[in-house]
């Protein structure tokens, strides 16, 4: 297995809705095809920003902690919350900082900013280039899968539970197509007045 961010497996996708965000990732943390645990949740919240981490293990529990720090010192500092905008360019230029060794992780932000109230997404690839989505956003071993199943369900300007069911359905069908990930998904859906967590069970095969 010469891709370190395809060892421990998982996936992960975020889509837009009206006036909402969905993101979504898989429970699943893996050895090549060995399964380790079934409760290794890949989404990280700071405030307003949901951000999503798939990849090499060690290195998601790296980014995630790195950037809890960035955010708590920008709160201290400008003594405002960081929106979801300023947050992917500061995953930006992190994630370009090192890229002479870079993490193993393919990240997705999301969030509802909340001046504006406007959803935002963007994935990443591993030196930082921003690949901003008004659509759909996907990350993981599982991405080609999801790809295709995001542009078959995939309606714009979906409502939130609607959202909930075309996201739940593409990362369920999506990692049933994959070794390296599954295992149980969990998904927030983001709303500018409420956020909902939900679990999902899928085959532990």
């Amino acid at each position: 297995m010469s891709d370190p961010s395809s060892i421990n497996g998982g996936t992960a996708v975020a889509m837009v809705g009206k006036d909402c965000i969905a993101i979504a990732s898989d429970m699943r943390l893996g050895s090549q095809s060995l399964g380790v645990s079934n409760n290794f949740e890949k989404i990280f919240n700071y405030d307003n920003v949901y951000f999503a981490l798939t990849g090499l293990a060690s290195d998601v529990l790296t980014v995630s902690e790195e950037f809890r720090m960035k955010t708590n010192l920008y709160k201290m500092k400008e003594e405002r919350i960081m929106e979801p905008e300023t947050f992917a360019n500061l995953v930006s230029s992190s994630l370009y900082e090192r890229r002479f060794g870079p993490w193993f992780v393919g990240p997705i932000v999301a969030g509802i900013n909340s001046k504006t109230n406007k959803p935002f997404i963007c994935g990443f690839d591993s030196i930082g280039c921003i690949d901003f989505a008004k659509d759909f956003i996907v990350s993981g071993t599982a991405s080609d899968q999801l790809f295709g199943i995001c542009e078959a369900l995939y309606e714009p300007n979906m409502e939130s539970e609607d959202l909930f069911e075309c996201i739940s359905q593409s990362l369920l069908n999506a990692a049933d197509r994959d070794a390296l990930s599954g295992w149980g998904a969990v998904v927030y859906i983001v709303t500018k007045d409420k956020v909902i967590k939900r679990y999902l069970k899928s085959r532990q095969d």
